[in-house]
Parts: structure tokens; sequence; C-alpha cells
């Protein structure tokens, strides 16, 4: 390539911006601890996997060899036979979640998609797209579903075949919908298993829940029929990618035989990205099980240490069991902007991602926010609301203000929005 003096002065600016913020995020779930500059030399390749990485293509210059690896890493670690499973690398966590809500419609034509409000804001455009019906659920306090609330809903609209879109991990808390306890409402309200499909949107925490010591449902073997997972959050990569599994026996009803590139495809993007196969495959193979385990313990550790500073300072910081989010009272603008924070409302979080290896960076952020709050008079931390813990496995469902000292959370019904339903536009609509 050939560039003018200009052009290469603005690439070397904006290398230089890069290095300089390389490990800047502490506010949005990324790890930036990664280093693949062994597959450098394979830029050099228009490397794409178009179709099914299990069968052949005549588009030669593929990776499936190492997708299909890398498929496999994840059916064991989700819990489901390899031979029974399919997904592929995805462009990331939302086509991810629109596969799973796909193969949901596909199996239930007409039915009806129930999501928390606390779900991440890409699933309303998936609604969209799909022109599926929609319901938004209540969240519990914690950023939990309120399965009061999705049960209600589920009656009143006389759904027989619901989608239930339920988080691993929601987006602001850190909050983990508890899929055993929607089975059991479920099948208590008459509904059977077979009739409705459980989605999970395991963004960060699915490459979280499976290294801890007690983690919340989240597999197939505890009864979801799909799931997602980011391979640029706790994994690591230069650009956003992700992994889809779900049961092959309902991915076979969206096949198609392409005969332009003599192959099977299933997938959302048809074209694919051939590159990001090749480096999850590497980031899989370069550590063992128990580096991962440690990984994600030096994460939760680093979590509870900034829960810890700040309650101490009086500020009602908490997290949700097993994440790595931690909720605090948003500070001013020029504090959240400072530290690229993400915020919603009276509320913002920080995410402790692997290439914090210290506590430098979020002890400079707590001093900050600690220092804020108090310039503006924030309250202190509350005592622990009056009121019946999140409903589900007691064991798991408290929210843990510092280690070992549950903060008790809402009763389910508290705080519950205004009834919101979302209806796909029927086509020929203009809007």
């Amino acid at each position: 390539m050939t560039f003018s003096p200009a052009d290469h002065a603005r690439l070397e600016g904006f290398w230089r911006y890069c290095l300089t913020h390389q490990y800047f995020n502490v506010g949005y779930p990324e790890s930036a601890d990664f280093d693949y500059s062994l597959l450098h030399r394979f830029m050099r390749f228009s490397i794409n996997n178009c179709g099914d990485w299990n069968e052949y293509s005549n588009y030669l210059l593929n990776s499936f060899d190492f997708e299909r690896e890398v498929m496999r890493f994840f059916a064991e670690l989700f819990h489901i036979p390899f031979e029974d499973s399919w997904g592929y690398v995805t462009n990331g966590g939302t086509e991810g979640n629109m596969f799973g809500c796909y193969l949901a419609r596909e199996l239930f034509p007409d039915a009806t998609l129930y999501y928390s409000q606390d779900t991440h804001y890409s699933v309303a455009k998936i609604v969209r797209l799909l022109r599926i019906k929609a319901q938004v659920v209540a969240s519990q306090a914690s950023g939990e579903m309120d399965y009061d609330d999705l049960v209600a809903r589920i009656t009143a609209d006389g759904e027989h075949h619901p989608i239930i879109f339920a988080n691993i991990g929601t987006t602001l808390r850190g909050a983990t919908d508890n899929i055993a306890v929607i089975q059991q409402r479920l099948a208590k309200a008459g509904i059977r298993r077979e009739d409705y499909y459980l989605h999970a949107d395991a963004a960060l925490s699915g490459m979280i829940l499976p290294f801890v010591d007690a983690p919340e449902p989240y597999s197939f073997a505890d009864g979801i029929d799909s799931i997602c997972v980011s391979g640029h959050k706790m994994i690591g990569s230069p650009m956003p990618c992700g992994i889809v599994v779900a049961r092959r026996a309902n991915v076979e009803r969206i096949s198609v035989e392409v005969d332009y590139i003599s192959a099977r495809d299933q997938t959302i993007s048809g074209s694919r990205n051939g590159h990001t196969p090749l480096m999850m495959w590497a980031a899989l193979r370069s550590r063992s099980m128990d580096d991962w385990r440690e990984r994600i313990q030096r994460c939760l550790d680093l979590a509870q240490h900034a829960v810890d500073r700040l309650r101490a300072a009086g500020i009602d910081a908490w997290r949700n069991p097993n994440s790595i989010t931690v909720v605090f009272p948003c500070p001013s603008a020029s504090v959240w902007k400072r530290h690229c924070l993400a915020t919603s409302g009276d509320t913002a979080h920080l995410i402790t991602t692997a290439h914090h290896r210290d506590s430098t960076q979020i002890d400079a952020l707590v001093d900050e926010v600690i220092a804020d709050l108090k310039a503006r008079g924030k309250p202190p931390a509350r005592q622990p609301l009056q009121g019946a813990l999140v409903d589900g496995l007691a064991t798991r469902t408290q929210v843990y203000s510092t280690a070992g000292q549950p903060l008790r959370v809402p009763a389910p019904g508290l705080g519950k929005p205004e009834p919101q339903r979302i209806i796909a536009h029927p086509k020929g609509s203009d809007s």
C-alpha cells in the first residue's frame, strides 16, 4: 500500500492513541490482555467461513478445522454432547441472540418473546427484525427477572408456547435469571417443557460460571435450548466476536443448501470472518482449565475489593453472586466521562475484566467516586432493605454487598414498571 505523508502521520497518530488507551476500559466488559501476534501472518489472506464448518465448502480459504475445535470446546463447557449440538463463531453477542430467537420463532412461529427490563438493548432490535411479539417483564432490584411478573404476563396473554429470553449476567447489574426457577414456575403454570423455548444470553458470564465453585444454572444440562457468549469480553479479541451453541435438532429446521458455495448454511450472516475462529482457537488452546479458573477468580476478587472499598466509605455499592460488575450510585459527569463508565439513570457500574492485573486503576476510580459523591452530599450506604430475598434458590440469589454479607432487596412485585407490550409491526407497516 502507498500512502501520502499525511496519511502516514494520521495512522501513526492513531497508533499512539491506541497504545495510550489500550487498557483504559473499566466501564465495559472487554479484556485487552490478549496477544495474537502468532496469527498476524494470516491477515494477508481473505479467510471466509461461509457455510457449515462441519461440511465441505467450495471456498477453500476457510478456518473450519479450527472453528470445529472451538465449537467442541463450548459444547463441553455448556454440557451438551458435541454430536447433539451446533453453533458457530458469530460477529458478536447480538448475532448470537438473534440466532437463538430465530430458532425459537421457527419452532413456535406465533409465540411471544418474554425478556426482562434489564435485558441488553439489542433484543428490542431483534424483536423488530424478526417480527416477534414480545413482552417486557419486570426486574427485581438486583436486576434479576421478576418471576411472578413473568408468569402473570404469560397467563394474561394466554401464551401456550412462550419464548423465554434469560440473562446469564445482565448488562448493567450483572444479574442472572434463574433458569431453574423459570422452568419450575412454568411447570407450575401447566406449561410443559417441550412447549416453550429457553435462550440464555451469557455474553460475559458464559466464561465465568463454568469456572466457579457454586455457579447459577446456565447450561444445557440445566434446561436451556441455546446460549451465546462473547469472545471479546472474558476471552479477549481485537475485534468483536462471539460463540452461539444450540440443539442440533432445532438448527436443522433453518438449514438451506447453497449451490453457489456447494455447502449448507444455517447461519445469520452467511459470509463470516474466518480470522476470529482462529483467535478463539488460539485463546482456548493457550490456557488450561486451571488457568481460566485463576483468571476468573482474580477478576472476582478485584470486584469484591472495589465493593469493600466503596462501602467502607459509605457508598451503596454491591455486586451479584459470581459477577465482576460492581454497581454504585452514578457520580458526576466529569467522573464517569473521564473513566468511560457505563451509566443508566442514577446508577453506574465498573467491571473488573482480566486486563486489570492489580487494583491500581480500580483504586484510582474508586478514590474519585468517593470524593465526588461525598462532595455532592450523597447519603451513606443504606441499611439492608426489609423484605424477602430474591425469589429463587436462596443460597445463590442473594445480592452481595460485602463478602459474606448479603444485601437484601425488595420483595418481588415492588417497583415494577408500567406494563409495556411490544408487537412486531405487520408486513407493509410504514413504521
